[in-house]
């Protein structure tokens, strides 16, 4: 299957589903929040991908580009590598913030190799 390639002919929220990006929950959200550095707003963007019925093609099609930033299908691009963990900037406080961690994503194994470490 192509980035193209219709789903299904099965009419959706519009009308007819034509590309997986037809039915993506973020097709009428803010570009901006995908591309954001806040970490509030990445765990955000992350919540929303959780909840997306086609979050593995979103990631497929990222994959494919080389896309170097943003999030896709749920996981946090970063020079072109999957970042697990993102901390707000200057000295960790002492008790994290409710919004200091945001919802991890389990990696599909073909693309482990572009997880960073450390």
């Amino acid at each position: 299957m192509t980035i193209l390639e219709p789903l299904a002919t099965e009419p959706g929220p519009t009308g007819p589903v034509g590309t997986w990006e037809d039915v993506a929950l973020c097709r009428d959200v803010d570009t901006a929040l995908f591309f954001s550095d806040d970490v509030d707003e990445i765990g955000d963007a992350k919540r929303i991908c959780l909840a997306c019925p086609v979050r593995t093609d979103c990631l497929d099609a990222a994959v494919d580009r080389g896309e170097q930033y943003g999030i896709w299908g749920g996981h946090l691009f970063v020079a072109g590598r999957i970042v697990l963990h993102k901390r707000r900037r200057g000295r960790p406080p002492r008790t994290p913030r409710p919004g200091d961690t945001f919802p991890e994503v389990e990696v599909p194994a073909p693309y482990r190799r572009l997880v960073t470490t450390g």
